[in-house]
């Protein structure tokens, strides 16, 4: 499952409520961080969620507003003495400017928090413990931008009923028999990893899209998601703005999510109300977010449908004061 915070939703432009493109997606001890627009690291601290096991940084493109907090983000890691490496991942172009920002501010190869940067390719896969990240190419304006695909890798669970059955205590020793180990319980008994769990199931898969000036070519991308990420920038009325700006209107965002079978979360919106704007018959499954909403992608027994409204704990005073 994948838990993501939302710690900016406001495009280049931020207001009151939100704050410049940053996205922290969560899963079990693994936490990355896509995009990095100015003001991220306040963001990262006032959601609570701080800045432990941050340890990637993924960039949709090399567009100020998505890039312009690294320096921020770095300076504040700095100073936790045992901040281990961050590894940046974007395209060649995309690395190339931040290379120069930071070669501008603290010379080469002198950033408060050791660094690899490491460019991505149309079919680039990065392998975690538990779940996979794939790039993809975007067509937005004259980056080379790209968007990611998170998938948890197909596994089987433990069955709680057999579990009680076979009287195996919570703790540890389950965690080992989910990591596919054998275990010897208290009483001499050993149990077998196949005793105790459940049929093979398909891993979660989420899609996150940073800027967009086009959605031809992404729907081979987004189908059998569980939740597609993305932005929403413009009005329908305004598309002729949003093709020479080269973004999307909230119509086509919600169009692709629906060719697809996906739930929507709106990432990035010039306008509070764009979703508004969307045909009715396209938008069941969308939702607009906005800094320091969270959400989980593949909650058990949850319906699709739940899945795209984000919790958030904060009054609308309280949101409107940031």
């Amino acid at each position: 499952m994948f838990d993501l915070t939302f710690l900016g939703t406001s495009a280049s432009v931020p207001s009151a409520d939100r704050n410049h493109p940053g996205l922290l997606v969560s899963t079990g001890n693994t936490r990355i961080l896509v995009d990095c627009g100015e003001g991220t690291q306040r963001q990262l601290l006032r959601s609570g969620a701080g800045f432990r096991r941050l340890r990637r940084l993924l960039l949709t493109h090399g567009h100020l507003d998505h890039i312009l907090g690294i320096p921020g983000l770095l300076s504040t890691m700095g100073t936790k003495q045992s901040m281990e490496k961050l590894v940046i991942n974007g395209g060649p172009h995309t690395l190339q400017v931040v290379v120069r920002m930071l070669a501008g501010l603290w010379g080469e190869e002198q950033a408060p928090v050791p660094l690899e940067l490491v460019a991505m390719s149309d079919v680039a896969v990065i392998q975690e413990d538990r779940f996979t990240i794939t790039a993809f190419p975007v067509r937005h304006r004259d980056t080379d931008s790209f968007g990611y695909v998170f998938k948890s890798l197909t596994r089987r669970h433990l069955d709680r009923d057999r579990l009680a059955l076979m009287c195996v205590p919570d703790g540890p020793i389950r965690k080992e028999l989910a990591d596919g180990r054998r275990v010897t319980l208290s009483d001499g008994r050993i149990i077998d990893p196949a005793d105790v769990l459940g049929p093979l199931k398909s891993g979660n898969k989420l899609v996150v899209i940073g800027d967009a000036g086009t959605t031809d070519g992404l729907n081979a991308v987004v189908a059998g998601a569980d939740l597609l990420v993305i932005e929403a920038t413009f009005l329908q009325q305004d598309a002729a703005i949003a093709r020479s700006y080269g973004h999307l209107t909230a119509a086509q965002a919600a169009s692709l999510a629906a060719a697809s079978n996906a739930v929507i979360l709106n990432g990035a919106m010039a306008f509070p109300f764009a979703v508004q704007a969307v045909p009715h018959n396209s938008c069941a499954n969308s939702t607009m977010s906005r800094s320091f909403c969270s959400c989980a992608c593949g909650v058990i027994g949850l319906p699709v449908s739940r899945l795209a409204k984000p919790h958030c704990g904060l009054t609308a005073r309280q949101s409107r004061s940031r």
